[in-house]
């Protein structure tokens, strides 16, 4: 009889455990069905742009509109035509070396503002911060007057200097969140072990960070790639990058929209390979900070 008893609990406790499983299952499964629905809404209009490219230009705003066509490689040969690559060039330049010379600067002063932190440590954070307050169109006609008298008006390097100045404050705060999270019985040990300040931030606590740090670079380069008001009013022809340029399919004839989702296509193609490359260090890092 006990035995029965026992028996008859197991199958219960069994018969409980399976249904749980099967509930957070349905439950996993329902979130996942939800992300991907989620994702899909979001990559619907990058996909249609992606469509339109391929599509003539008759055949591009149709109403209703329909995702099949006569597919051809017309608008991309027009893209090409029209002598794009220096403006990519001008976008990839800017953004690049606006990048490094933001890591070089963001780097040390993040790890004064968490490891070694400074007097009045939230004050500096809330200046570095305020900057970002500010319009960029509230500063654009003394910004614009200082690079005509100086000469350097649809210049790539102003243009560069420019977007150090925007994207340094939201590097500073992200790699300052980094830096935050390493132990500070690592730096503890390495100071014991006689490492300087150098062999303390480039050997120690810098490699402990390098997820943080790729993903603070990668998120300034798409903001300087994408930036489309300095260099709208500030360059004109030797400097203008792929925004601006996009621009200029839209004229007076009307709107090209297939040779301008070609265009959008190809600009954004270097953001989307860098983010697939640096897709882990970029989730590891943005886990580590202040953007969760």
């Amino acid at each position: 009889m006990i035995s029965s008893v026992t028996s008859t609990n197991a199958r219960t406790t069994r018969v409980v455990a399976q249904s749980g499983r099967a509930k957070k299952r349905i439950r996993g499964s329902a979130v996942t069905l939800m992300t991907w629905c989620f994702v899909m809404l979001f990559f619907f209009p990058v996909l249609w742009m992606i469509l339109t490219s391929f599509k003539p230009e008759t055949q591009a705003a149709t109403s209703p509109p329909t995702f099949f066509a006569d597919w051809t490689m017309e608008n991309f040969q027009a893209v090409f035509s029209s002598e794009m690559a220096p403006y990519l060039i001008n976008s990839f330049s800017a953004s690049l070396v606006s990048t490094v010379i933001v890591l070089m600067l963001a780097i040390p002063a993040a790890y004064a503002l968490s490891i070694r932190p400074v007097v009045k440590v939230r004050d500096a954070l809330l200046f570095f911060i305020s900057t970002r307050f500010m319009p960029v169109a509230a500063s654009i006609i003394p910004v614009y007057l200082i690079l005509q008298s100086l000469d350097l008006l649809d210049n790539i390097t102003a243009l560069s200097v420019l977007y150090v100045g925007v994207n340094l404050p939201i590097a500073v705060w992200m790699m300052r969140s980094f830096f935050s999270e390493v132990p500070i019985e690592i730096v503890e040990a390495g100071q014991i072990d006689g490492a300087n300040l150098r062999t303390e931030l480039f050997r120690i606590v810098l490699p402990v960070v390098l997820p943080g740090v790729a993903a603070a670079g990668l998120i300034c380069f798409i903001f300087a790639w994408n930036e489309y008001f300095l260099a709208n009013l500030l360059t004109s022809s030797m400097a203008r990058t792929a925004p601006p340029f996009l621009s200029s399919f839209v004229d007076g004839r009307g709107l090209f929209l297939s040779v301008l989702s070609a265009a959008s296509t190809v600009a954004v193609l270097p953001v989307v390979i860098a983010g697939w490359f640096a897709q882990k260090q970029l989730v590891r890092g943005l886990a580590m900070g202040a953007i969760k």
